[in-house]
């Protein structure tokens, strides 16, 4: 089908419309891949798996969008007023693709281009040519940081005020330097520690932070494995697309209401509220809510347990196994991104969980195969560390549902011992004894966030960095915005070491 649409940013929806019942709430059944159940089922709600966009046709005039503002700053009025005016943008454009100041070589060559499109076009085309150019430069590809000429192999400097822009921008953005952090790297001024903090204030106040919500939390909180759990939909059959989707934009919506409030990092543990849409709170079994727009709800009562990032159903799916939970995943999982302390690999000839019989013997829990496992010494020694943490997220099964009885009949034991001899018996437990160890909490993050912001692995030399870091955001609640100050000004993030030979 074709439709009219004006030019600009626009957003577009494809449904069927169904008169009887509210999408949102309806579940699509699952059918195996070589069955043909589906065929002539009249019962199952349509579904729209993929939305081609082909277009614009019968395009009349030039288009008016914020893009092509931003790019024509100028409109020649006569033919020689072309070349200044497209000097002009090519200049403007290139400084902030390249991330600093432009040469003569280079507006040089990017004109060369704009005549040559200009050439074979009009105006229109000869700027399209140089920004085809300009979008294949290495300058613009790659993040390059050269070594000073009279660096020794091996010898540790501080990179420029245009390297340490670019650094800040793409840890908090995701994307190239604005202007005004531009122009204070070319002015020597980012390495003030007043101009740097306003400037990184400034950028996490902007809506572009985003990105680092999306990209940190996607590696931090394994968002990016949401597409790709698949629950096994005989013993998950509520689980569909619909509900993948909503869990992923609850984790989302919440860590950035984290960063954008300037919440302390220690609110990730017991924040009291959550993100929930129609699809999502019916899962939780949430009442009254209604609609697939997300609404922020507050997290009393039944719903306690579901406080801070314990409860959310995208971080429970995810360590979890397609048929069942899996206390070990969850466990280790605390232990890497909570607590900072990751058990070391299995050995390679220890035996897999075993399974369920289906032919014919009494089901066992998984504790009750976990105990059985643990007998190993060799799988004792870590186990004993992991499970007491797994167990306790028990009442929430292999796609964040709660329940009181296991997949075996038997009610859940939650129940469990931690190192320290600190006994839990459930998420609210739990998360008290993770809060209690708040210190371990901020350096992991910090060590994540870090690792995030300098593209590499914190290092044991890293230490001192990391430490520093911590105990500067500790004066401020170890809210959001000092931790990340702390990492700007840190010595990873604005040193780097020359190549050696």
């Amino acid at each position: 089908m074709r439709f009219a649409a004006q030019a600009g940013p626009a957003t577009l929806a494809v449904s069927f419309v169904d008169q009887q019942a509210y999408l949102e709430g309806m579940r699509r059944p699952d059918y195996r891949v070589t069955s043909y159940e589906y065929a002539g089922d009249q019962t199952v709600p349509p579904g729209i798996g993929s939305v081609e966009l082909r277009g614009p046709y019968h395009v009349t005039g030039r288009g008016d969008t914020p893009s092509r503002q931003r790019i024509f700053t100028c409109r020649p009025a006569t033919v020689a007023d072309e070349t200044p005016c497209a000097t002009e943008i090519v200049k403007r454009i290139a400084r902030r693709a390249f991330r600093r100041p432009v040469t003569d070589g280079d507006i040089e060559m990017l004109l060369g281009f704009y005549e040559a499109g200009r050439d074979r076009g009009d105006f229109d085309a000869g700027i399209e040519m140089a920004l085809r150019r300009i979008l294949v430069s290495p300058d613009f590809l790659f993040r390059r940081e050269t070594d000073p000429i009279d660096a020794g192999p091996g010898e540790s400097y501080a990179i420029s005020d245009l390297e340490l822009a670019s650094r800040l921008s793409f840890f908090l953005w995701s994307s190239i330097p604005d202007d005004e952090l531009l122009d204070a790297a070319e002015r020597g001024e980012l390495r003030d520690p007043a101009v740097l903090g306003a400037q990184v204030r400034r950028m996490l106040a902007n809506p572009r932070t985003r990105a680092l919500v999306d990209n940190f939390g996607g590696q931090w909180l394994y968002l990016r494995n949401m597409p790709l759990v698949t629950p096994d939909p005989q013993a998950f059959p509520e689980f569909d697309t619909n509900l993948r989707e909503a869990m992923a934009r609850e984790m989302t919506l919440f860590l950035d209401s984290q960063i954008r409030e300037d919440r302390s990092v220690l609110d990730l543990l017991t924040a009291d509220y959550t993100f929930v849409n129609e699809r999502l709170a019916d899962h939780y079994g949430m009442p009254s809510i209604y609609g697939n727009h997300f609404r922020r709800v507050e997290l009393g009562g039944p719903q306690a347990a579901r406080r801070g990032l314990l409860g959310k159903g995208s971080l429970l799916t995810v360590t979890s196994y397609a048929h069942r939970t899996s206390p070990v995943l969850r466990g280790k999982w605390l232990l890497e991104n909570i607590l900072g302390t990751p058990p070391p690999p299995p050995p390679p000839d220890v035996p897999a969980l075993e399974e369920n019989d289906e032919a014919g013997l009494a089901p066992r829990s998984v504790r009750d195969r976990l105990e059985q496992h643990r007998a190993n010494p060799v799988c004792a020694s870590c186990h004993r560390i992991m499970d007491p943490l797994g167990f306790a997220l028990e009442n929430f099964d292999g796609v964040g549902r709660w329940r009181d009885v296991g997949e075996d009949g038997t009610p859940i034991d939650a129940s469990g011992t931690l190192t320290d001899g600190t006994p839990v018996d459930g998420p609210g437990t739990l998360r008290q004894a993770l809060r209690g160890r708040g210190g371990n909490f901020v350096t992991t993050v910090a060590e994540k966030l870090l690792t995030y912001a300098i593209g590499r692995g914190v290092e044991s030399f890293d230490g001192p960095a990391v430490r520093s870091i911590v105990d500067a955001a500790a004066g401020e609640g170890y809210r959001w915005s000092a931790l990340v100050e702390g990492i700007v000004r840190s010595t990873p993030f604005q040193m780097r070491r020359s190549a050696e030979p």
